[in-house]
């Protein structure tokens, strides 16, 4: 009993040691005497091999391998075995758990007791048909090798808590000390979270200055508190004798439903990390999965309708809010608003998913969906009301497309939409984008003839500045402004300046959140263009928007 005890622990730290120095994918240790081997537990789930722990590992590997490699992999392994060679060199196809070939090379060698006895053969083996797994900077796993552990867990339906790291302003300290003393403190910061994480945690480091850390054992109140610590510490950090401000922030998540998707965790952690970054000041933000009132997870919600973009955006549909000229209360145009719904959901609010969806690549496709049903929509109008723009709003993800603008203008044209009738709404989150690319987006949309407008104004601290450097058609007032307008003269006065600031640059006011005659006639004394709200019309699929259309202009 004793020697196999023994046999098993020399085994475990031979597969330890060769997986700390290997930069391969897989790494096998097999116990040449007994015929016990222990493989890399992402082998095990890649290729769906029975465990970890194997005995007669070579049969069972060599049952994954594609007949026509199969007797080569089977005579070099008797080789081995037979003492006719010490080393181990193949390429070959193996069988993934999808039921797909993949081209593996193994390499390995023979260790030998002292006595000359086959003892241990050790080696390590590269998948060829995935992407690197680890970070060359940090030496920690990367992103892919992050989504990789995720599909494990949902998998293996692991409860657990994911946590996302990263410091803001990071360019400041390249602009300052070079990108060499930058890189520095991204190994130091790797090493401090290997440092005060659990041993079995996993650390991983995402894109630019971002960590990921799986734990399944870590509270989330201990998160808090180790969290708080940390950030703490890096606000005076110590690399090469130098005292570095590191701004930290994150998100963190229980994961207990495993009905989703990877991309779906990683959009609803990323969802809360930009909270933190932008709203929180580095607090750690907790994504909220509570069930809602139909006791469905938020996860579970976010994951279906993210799922919904992949499938030719079913579900998604647009309702449409009359925007109508102030003076003649007459309509002018509209603004299209995005929808879901399904039988199992119901109608979900976009409040609900457009926040953490604006934050995932997925965005981009939805928003030229959105943009594409719009037009279609408002050439009904169009074809009897020439003046009718229809109005979409943009989100950050999707002007930071490289394509962004050749992709809308070749839109445009496909379908023989009058661009002057088109008026894209730069949202509030745009704004994060730098201000020369954001302009440059602009400017060229605007001379193709594309009208701009800028949503919520004097929510965001650059609105000043974006209205002096962009040439916008609208500004639009944000409801917070006015909600109090017939109590407060003070938002009087706020209308009052913001048509002030417009009129300066040439651009016409849109006032939204009109309820009542009240508010309606307290905007109407100053230079308003347009009026959009509830006294008008609430949101409205099309048909009943072209009914309203033609209802006005006496049609019905």
């Amino acid at each position: 009993m004793n020697n196999k005890n023994n046999s098993a622990l020399i085994l475990d730290s031979l597969f330890e040691a060769f997986s700390y120095v290997s930069s391969a994918n897989y790494v096998y240790v097999c116990d040449m005497k007994t015929d016990l081997s222990r493989w890399n537990r992402d082998a095990v789930n890649y290729f769906s091999l029975p465990s970890e722990y194997m005995t007669n590992a070579g049969e069972i590997w060599a049952s994954y391998i594609h007949p026509d490699d199969r007797e080569e992999f089977i005579s070099d392994v008797k080789k081995l075995f037979s003492g006719e060679k010490s080393t181990h060199n193949l390429q070959y196809r193996v069988r993934n758990r999808f039921g797909q070939y993949v081209v593996c090379t193994c390499r390995g060698v023979v260790l030998k007791n002292d006595k000359g006895e086959l003892d241990f053969f050790c080696g390590a083996m590269t998948n060829h048909g995935i992407e690197n797994e680890n970070d060359v900077l940090t030496g920690l796993k990367n992103q892919y090798g992050f989504f990789l552990e995720l599909n494990n867990i949902l998998a293996e339906k692991t409860p657990c808590n994911l946590i996302m790291l990263g410091f803001t302003k990071f360019l400041n300290i390249n602009n300052m000390y070079g990108y060499t003393i930058g890189n520095r403190v991204l190994q130091h910061a790797a090493r401090f979270l290997q440092k005060i994480a659990d041993p079995d945690d996993r650390i991983y480091r995402l894109d630019g200055t971002r960590f990921a850390i799986i734990t399944e054992r870590q509270s989330l109140e201990h998160i808090h508190r180790v969290y708080n610590g940390v950030q703490e510490r890096m606000r005076s950090y110590s690399v090469n004798g130098m005292r570095i401000n590191l701004s930290l922030c994150g998100s963190v998540m229980k994961l207990s439903n495993f009905n989703i998707t990877n991309k779906t965790i990683y959009s609803c952690l990323n969802y809360s990390y930009q909270i933190s970054k932008n709203q929180r000041h580095g607090a750690l933000v907790e994504f909220n999965n509570k069930p809602d009132k139909t006791d469905i997870d938020q996860l579970v919600k976010i994951n279906t309708i993210r799922n919904s973009v992949g499938d030719n955006c079913k579900g998604f549909y647009l309702k449409y809010q009359p925007i109508v000229d102030a003076s003649s209360e007459k309509v002018m145009g509209a603004e299209a608003l995005i929808r879901w719904e399904n039988s199992r959901l119901g109608e979900v609010r976009p409040d609900e998913f457009i926040p953490v969806l604006e934050n995932d690549n997925v965005f981009p496709v939805l928003g030229m969906w959105i943009l594409r049903q719009a037009m279609q929509d408002a050439l009904e109008i169009v074809k009897d009301n020439p003046d009718f723009i229809v109005s979409v709003n943009l989100a950050y993800s999707q002007c930071e497309q490289s394509n962004f603008v050749n992709d809308v203008i070749s839109l445009v044209e496909s379908l023989g939409f009058p661009p002057h009738n088109l008026c894209l709404e730069i949202t509030e989150r745009c704004r994060l984008l730098d201000m020369e690319l954001l302009s440059r987006i602009a400017f060229t949309l605007h001379s193709y003839g594309i009208r701009l407008a800028l949503d919520d104004f004097g929510t965001g601290f650059s609105s000043l500045m974006i209205v002096k450097t962009i040439p916008f058609d609208i500004i639009k007032i944000d409801r917070a402004f006015i909600r109090d307008i017939c109590e407060n003269d003070k938002s009087e006065q706020i209308v009052k300046s913001i048509t002030d600031i417009a009129s300066a640059y040439g651009a016409g006011v849109c006032v939204e959140g009109i309820e009542n005659e009240i508010m309606r006639d307290k905007v109407r004394k100053y230079q308003v263009k347009s009026i959009q709200g509830f006294f008008y019309s609430k949101p409205v699929i099309f048909d009943e928007f072209k009914s309203f259309c033609k209802k006005e202009r006496g049609l019905l």
